[in-house]
C-alpha cells in the first residue's frame, strides 16, 4: 500500500465536529451542531445520563485543554423530545455536566441565528432542568424565561479554614448555588486569582460538611455579592465560581435567577421590577421575575456574539483526544 493510501485510511478514522463558538457577556459557548456522540431519543434527562455513562470522553475531549479551556462551558445540540420546540441542549463544562445554563442559553439562541435556525420571537428550548423559552430579539440580544428559582435555605453559616465564619443562602436557578453578601471581599477583575481561592475555599467546606440543595443535590456554585461599579449602570456586581473552579466572566444567568429568587423571598424585589447584575468583567444582565402560584419564574437578557466557526478534529492515535488528565484521571 502506497504511502498516500495509508494516510487516507487513517483519515477516515479521524472524528470531525463542528461547533460554533460564542461569548455571553465574556464568557464563552461552544455549541456541539455536528459530529458528536449519538445518545439517542429519551427525555433530556436521559440523553443527558446516556452522555455521561457512554461518552464523557468527547465532553472532555471538546472543551478541556489542549482544544478547550477551563472556563468553556459546552453544549450538545439534541432534537427535541417535541417537535414544536426549537432545539434540546445538554450543557457540560470541564468537570461535568449542568441541568441548566443561563448564559449558554443566549449562547445558543444566537449560534442558531446566526446559523438561519432559528428567527426573531419566541422559542423554546429543552434542557435536563426543565424547558426554558427564549426570546431572540436581534441578532445578539436574547431573554430566556428560566425554570423556576427558589431559596432552599437561608443564612446557613459555615467555618471555613483560614477565614472564619461564613454566611450564605442555598438557592436555585437551574444549579445550586451558595449566595454569600458579607465576605470582606473587592469584587474586582484583577482580584479574579483571590476570589477564586475564597470562594473555592467556601465550596471544598461545602462538600466537607455534606450541605446539599433539595433531594441532596451538589451545591456547587459559589457567588459572592457586592456594590456595582456603577450605581447608575446596575444594581449589583457578582462573582460567580462555577464547578470546575473557572470564574464565570459574564453576571451568570442561572446565579441571578438564585438571586432574585432571594430578594423576592425577602420582599426586596417585586414582582416585574428591574435587576441589573454586573460581573467581574463589567458586562451586566437585566432579570426581573413572574410569580405564579408558589413558582418564581426568572427572566434573564443578555447579549452574545459569535465568535468561531470551527471543526475540532479528534484524532484516535492522539494521546490526548479525550483532554489532559492526572495521574487520578481527573482532567
Amino acid at each position: 500500500m502506497r504511502r498516500t493510501e495509508a494516510l487516507s485510511l487513517e483519515k477516515q478514522s479521524i472524528q470531525r465536529v463542528r461547533a460554533i463558538d460564542s461569548h455571553t457577556g465574556g464568557e464563552p459557548t461552544r455549541v456541539i451542531i455536528a459530529g458528536g456522540p449519538e445518545i439517542g431519543h429519551g427525555t433530556m434527562t436521559e440523553r443527558l445520563q446516556r452522555f455521561k455513562d457512554d461518552f464523557d470522553g468527547f465532553r472532555a475531549a471538546a472543551v478541556t485543554e489542549p482544544r478547550g479551556s477551563d472556563v468553556l462551558v459546552g453544549g450538545l445540540l439534541c432534537d427535541p423530545v417535541d417537535e414544536d420546540n426549537a432545539a434540546g441542549i445538554i450543557f457540560f463544562n470541564n468537570v461535568g455536566y449542568l441541568g441548566m445554563c443561563g448564559h449558554g442559553s443566549i449562547g445558543l439562541a444566537v449560534t442558531l441565528a446566526w446559523l438561519g435556525e432559528m428567527e426573531l420571537g419566541e422559542h423554546t428550548v429543552e434542557t435536563p432542568a426543565g424547558d426554558v423559552r427564549v426570546l431572540l430579539h436581534d441578532a445578539n440580544t436574547v431573554s430566556v424565561n428560566n425554570v423556576p428559582s427558589y431559596r432552599f435555605r437561608k443564612a446557613v453559616t459555615i467555618d471555613v479554614p483560614q477565614i472564619g465564619q461564613v454566611s450564605g443562602d442555598i438557592a436555585w436557578g437551574g444549579n445550586w448555588f451558595f449566595l454569600v453578601s458579607n465576605h470582606g471581599q473587592a469584587l474586582d477583575y484583577g482580584n479574579a486569582d483571590q476570589l477564586t481561592e475564597f470562594a473555592w475555599a467556601i465550596r471544598q467546606e461545602l462538600d466537607e460538611q455534606g450541605i446539599r440543595g433539595r433531594d441532596g443535590g451538589l451545591v456547587d456554585h459559589v457567588e459572592l455579592f457586592g456594590p456595582p461599579s456603577d450605581a447608575s449602570l446596575a444594581d449589583s456586581r457578582n462573582f460567580v465560581l462555577c464547578p470546575g473552579k473557572a470564574y464565570d466572566r459574564s453576571p451568570c444567568g442561572t446565579g441571578t435567577s438564585a438571586k432574585i429568587a432571594c430578594l423576592i423571598e425577602d420582599g426586596k424585589l417585586a414582582e416585574g421590577d428591574s435587576w441589573r447584575q454586573e460581573s467581574i468583567t463589567g458586562s451586566v444582565f437585566e432579570a426581573r421575575a413572574d410569580i405564579r402560584g408558589n413558582d418564581i419564574l426568572p427572566t434573564i437578557t443578555g447579549t452574545a456574539y459569535v465568535t468561531a466557526d470551527l471543526t475540532l478534529i479528534i484524532d484516535p492515535a492522539d494521546p490526548f483526544r479525550h483532554g489532559i488528565v492526572d495521574a487520578s484521571g481527573k482532567h
